[in-house]
């Protein structure tokens, strides 16, 4: 709750990104995105749940306006000593390992955190254009600002940024990818058409089979390619046969010549043994919304190196195949998200579901303690933390349900932002 005072300022709120204590500015500005693209597509298929949405995405922009309005010419993009954190196994309740503030600036740019920034608050934006209208002013005016910045003051955080932050999420990819993200949606955000030349001017144009809080390559070019399906812009054509290209890679085999990924027997993409999951959501996403685009334009169907049309529905199908198998349709009969159905995780790689609660055990847990007692015991988490989504199985199908197992048993939050979209248009295609 005193997180800031390091360096003067409240940079309190937002999200720990997974099971540790720690704010990783990058991953959650991801995660704020895919949640605001989830309500803009599938929102009205939400329900009354929207409102709960609207506030998820909320909690992130709220802390993200401080981290980019709090210190003019400072983005802040981190908080706590991410080294000293993944030392300990404590509750959020007690820890007490340093809460030192990260931040980017003209002298240690950072254009992949503040593109990916900006595309959160742009994104954001249009979710609260109708619900709060002053709100999403205060957005976009911050969103215009930081991809400002990020175009004047070019480089990696991750060359800048200390104490471990940039360690554990780097932009592998460079910050290209982010450049064009987020003027993708300030493009959508503001119909400015300086947004369009930019992206237009940036040569962004490599080969791509994932997407993730590192490379968002595939993301803008689906999102770029709702424009010239549906608005008829042939400035961004190119966008569009780049969106399919990504498509082409990660359909099955049988599907596409062209395809790079892999499946496992049991039918999930298997993209890496590192929290799998979250390439499958995203994926998905990405699969269930081209193929709305494609539905609504007249985009009947494309090929991949001149095999069988690829529809709207084949689209639709593999996404739906993918969310069946996290739900538990799968060899195990195993549901990877926490809480629902009969079989799930009960060892998830999260130091506050794994430890009592503050009034089960009142008495503080220590560092080492945590380590020794409960990041290594036996027996399922005391706390049930319903709703995440873990990494998730083995390229066979296995799983361990090992709470040391981090990169199979940890839950993070950019899995189930995207999920969350793929989920409401489901649920409002099947009413089941």
């Amino acid at each position: 709750m005193s997180d800031g005072s390091a360096a003067n300022v409240d940079l309190t709120g937002g999200y720990y990104d997974g099971g540790n204590n720690v704010k990783f500015n990058f991953p959650m500005a991801f995660t704020a995105t895919m949640l605001s693209w989830s309500i803009i597509e599938y929102g009205g298929r939400m329900d009354g749940r929207v409102h709960d949405a609207r506030a998820a995405v909320r909690w992130a922009t709220d802390y993200l306006l401080k981290a980019a309005r709090t210190t003019p010419g400072k983005l802040y993009v981190g908080v706590g000593d991410a080294d000293a954190d993944h030392r300990c196994w404590e509750r959020p309740e007690d820890m007490d390992t340093p809460r030192d503030v990260y931040a980017v600036s003209a002298s240690a740019p950072g254009s992949d955190v503040a593109g990916e920034t900006a595309a959160a608050l742009a994104a954001a934006s249009v979710v609260f254009r109708a619900a709060d209208r002053a709100y999403s002013r205060r957005l976009v005016a911050a969103a215009r600002d930081v991809m400002a910045f990020s175009w004047q003051h070019q480089g990696k955080y991750s060359d800048h940024v200390g104490g471990g932050v940039g360690n554990y999420y780097p932009s592998h990819s460079g910050y290209k990818d982010e450049l064009l993200w987020g003027c993708a949606w300030l493009l959508w955000a503001t119909k400015n058409s300086s947004y369009l030349n930019d992206l237009i001017s940036l040569g962004a144009n490599d080969d791509v089979d994932v997407f993730s809080w590192d490379n968002k390559l595939a993301g803008a070019r689906v999102l770029l390619s709702r424009r010239a399906l549906l608005d008829g812009d042939k400035r961004l054509e190119p966008f569009t046969r780049q969106a399919e290209e990504f498509i082409c890679h990660i359909l099955p085999n049988s599907s596409s010549p062209s395809s790079t990924t892999a499946y496992t027997p049991g039918g999930l993409m298997h993209r890496r043994g590192n929290v799998n999951m979250q390439y499958v959501a995203s994926a998905s996403f990405l699969l269930t919304t081209y193929a709305k685009y494609m539905a609504a334009s007249r985009r009947r169907a494309f090929s991949c190196q001149n095999s069988h049309p690829v529809t709207h529905r084949a689209l639709r199908a593999l996404a739906k195949r993918q969310v069946d198998y996290v739900l538990g349709d799968n060899p195990l009969g195993m549901s990877y998200m926490v809480g629902y159905g009969a079989r799930y995780p009960q060892r998830i790689h999260h130091r506050a579901s794994s430890m009592p609660s503050v009034a089960a055990h009142p008495a503080r847990i220590g560092c080492q303690e945590g380590y020794r007692s409960y990041l290594n015991a036996a027996g399922p988490n005391p706390n049930v933390h319903t709703g995440a989504v873990v990494g998730g199985p083995d390229e066979n199908d296995a799983f361990p349900d090992d709470r040391a197992d981090y990169a199979r048993s940890e839950p993070v939050t950019y899995t189930n932002a995207p999920l969350v979209g793929c989920l409401a248009y489901f649920a409002g295609r099947y009413k089941n």
